[in-house]
């Protein structure tokens, strides 16, 4: 009874979500981009969550001129599909409108293409791209145990060597990709004006100031406060209320 309850309750919660969803589609497309978000909202209020969702609901922060929560629903879209090229599009044009032109401090030499190359994709694709090479690396094998000619053998060989040589770099990169995501605390400013301050008290001197929008790395926590990371490495100290962590 308790089963049949449950499979009720989501089943209608799902059937709320989609309404809701289907709503909010209908209400942009009318130019209701306020009423939109509010629906778009409602959806999320059920746990519901998608790449799509966070990605229309961007788009009606963006159309409302609030460039705050536009990019952090764009940030969480790209989370939920980040090869999306219309997701990372969007982003950019969101970016464009804030105030703060944070240059990122570029890694240089061997780090810089290991960065490069692990993120050419996203980790879990590099986990699947392991999986495929190590299936083939296994029919390769066969191919080799079971031929007679030398040629093939040899031919065979090479083939299971250089997938075993792709499976150990796509793993690296998967694993490289995957510990990223787990040490990156990534927040949007929601404060129109925020200065950052020198050490976690209110009283304390003003370090730099942010406005709407940035992206900042949190590096440390401390009761109210969070130490916040420019993409320039300079840092200080915020209350927890002025940003939005994306997770």
């Amino acid at each position: 009874m308790k089963n049949i309850l449950y499979l009720l309750l989501l089943s209608v919660s799902f059937s709320f979500a989609q309404s809701g969803f289907e709503t909010g589609n209908a209400l942009y497309r009318k130019g209701h981009y306020a009423e939109a978000a509010d629906s778009y909202e409602s959806v999320l209020k059920t746990r519901k969550h998608s790449a799509e969702l966070y990605f229309n609901l961007g788009n009606c922060y963006y159309k409302l001129h609030k460039i705050a929560p536009a990019i952090y629903n764009y940030e969480k879209a790209l989370l939920l599909s980040p090869n999306d090229s219309e997701i990372k599009n969007n982003l950019k044009f969101a970016q464009k409108a804030a105030i703060d032109e944070v240059k990122d401090v570029p890694h240089v030499g061997f780090l810089k293409m290991i960065e490069n190359a692990a993120g050419i994709f996203a980790y879990d694709s590099w986990a699947w791209i392991a999986v495929v090479f190590a299936f083939v690396c296994l029919l390769l094998f066969a191919g080799y145990y079971f031929s007679a000619e030398a040629l093939r053998k040899r031919l065979f060989f090479m083939g299971m060597f250089a997938s075993i040589v792709v499976i150990g770099l796509s793993t690296g990169a998967a694993f490289i990709g995957k510990n990223a995501n787990a040490d990156d605390r990534e927040a949007i400013v929601f404060d129109d004006v925020l200065p950052v301050k020198t050490e976690p008290k209110a009283d304390a001197q003003d370090a730099f100031v942010l406005h709407e929008g940035t992206k900042v790395s949190i590096t440390d926590t401390l009761d109210v406060w969070r130490k916040v990371r420019i993409s320039d490495q300079t840092e200080g100290w915020v209350q927890a209320e002025s940003i939005k962590e994306i997770r």
